[in-house]
């Protein structure tokens, strides 16, 4: 199965970021005020060959690794961190098959066909929160009706598919992922997004009623089970894989907030002053603080990045504390930059105070504080 001929290496492919991060900065406070869908930044994305870059190589794609993912998401996290997230799902689908194939063969190639001829944005609907999935399957002839409500589905309004988690309607439940086109009969959305920040990501909830579903587009389907230590550790990749994709992503909000400090700082001139802020001590060192903190959060993210690349079982564990670490370093690093600009970084004719609302928004695509902290807490006791 391939991709297509002349497909872009993953070097050719981030080789263009800089002209995709402009495109997205430029649009970006205008998909936030009006909390419209980026439909020209994830063009741009497309068209650049980096929305398909995780495709792997036994499929034809570049086969990009989680190092040069993580690298990808924070320069778009410098431009739109929208357009960042909504990359950000489609790459994690495509970098879950290459590493297990779980998607028939045939539909998957029907999925890379459409890839070539414009942007299949992809997201993944997992359980709700609870015990299982409250999305019901049931059996129509050799097929599956599902039926359901999924929240906080990013790009919800543009996807060309979504994996939904979902229970079968039997006498020995089962659970899998159920594989829907996005324009699927019977699939309706709820626009309930109006959230803080991340406004152009459209994480609508998704209604389904009894959607059809081809008994060979079903991924993973069985009754619940003991332990399987080799499906745990392939989770515990694709969890590592998530939180340290939007982590990238916050990263990259965060050295944008930064670069527009160090701006500002340099051309701003009070009037009792002869010489901009930026010459001032107390402002020199707080910008250095900031990228103190930053150089340590981008090592911590690419060196478990490149260990999880490498195979190292360890790294991948370690991922939940990392994430962790590295959103509250990018939030503290955007909240230092507010207090140092004062009204002007609180002002909407500058983008500092949508970097401080996109990060806030961020953090509802991983695990609570507190859940991740127990889980180190129950490593220790």
């Amino acid at each position: 199965m391939t991709v297509t001929d002349g497909t872009p290496s993953v070097q050719d492919a981030l080789a263009r970021l800089p002209r995709v991060v402009d495109l997205l900065s430029a649009r970006a406070e205008e998909h936030d005020r009006d909390a419209t869908f980026p439909y020209q930044g994830i063009e741009a994305v497309h068209e650049a060959g980096l929305l398909t870059l995780t495709v792997g190589r036994r499929y034809g794609g570049p086969g990009a690794g989680l190092a040069e993912t993580v690298q990808l998401l924070a320069q778009l996290g410098r431009g739109d961190a929208s357009v960042a997230v909504l990359t950000a799902a489609t790459l994690l689908v495509h970098a879950e098959q290459a590493r297990t194939g779980g998607w028939p063969a045939a539909l998957y190639r029907r999925l890379l066909t459409e890839s070539r001829r414009g942007p299949a944005l992809l997201d993944a609907l997992p359980a709700e929160p609870g015990q299982r999935p409250d999305t019901v399957a049931r059996r129509d002839g050799s097929g599956w009706r599902l039926s359901g409500r999924k929240g906080w589905c990013a790009g919800a309004e543009a996807l060309a598919w979504m994996a939904v988690r979902a229970r079968t309607e039997e006498e020995v439940p089962r659970t899998g992922w159920f594989l829907v086109r996005g324009d699927s009969p019977g699939i309706e959305l709820d626009p309930v997004w109006d959230q803080l920040g991340l406004r152009a990501a459209a994480g609508q909830e998704v209604l389904l009623s009894e959607v059809a579903v081809a008994a060979d587009a079903v991924v993973g389907l069985a009754p619940a089970r003991r332990a399987d230590p080799a499906a745990e550790a392939a989770e515990q990749v694709a969890r590592a894989w998530r939180e340290l994709a939007l982590s990238a992503v916050h990263l990259g909000v965060a050295r944008a907030a930064q670069q527009w400090l160090v701006s500002f700082l340099g051309r701003r001139t009070p009037a009792n002053l002869t010489e901009p802020l930026s010459t001032l001590p107390r402002y020199r060192a707080a910008v250095a603080e900031i990228e103190a903190s930053l150089i340590g959060a981008e090592e911590l993210l690419h060196g478990l990045a490149a260990r999880i690349d490498r195979g190292d079982r360890s790294a991948a564990q370690r991922t939940g504390a990392a994430q962790l670490l590295i959103n509250r370093t990018a939030t503290a690093a955007v909240q230092q930059a507010v207090t140092l600009t004062g009204n002007p970084g609180l002002s909407r004719r500058h983008p500092l105070e949508r970097y401080l609302r996109d990060l806030l928004t961020g953090r509802t695509h991983l695990p609570a504080e507190d859940t991740t902290l127990d889980g180190l807490a129950d490593g220790l006791f």
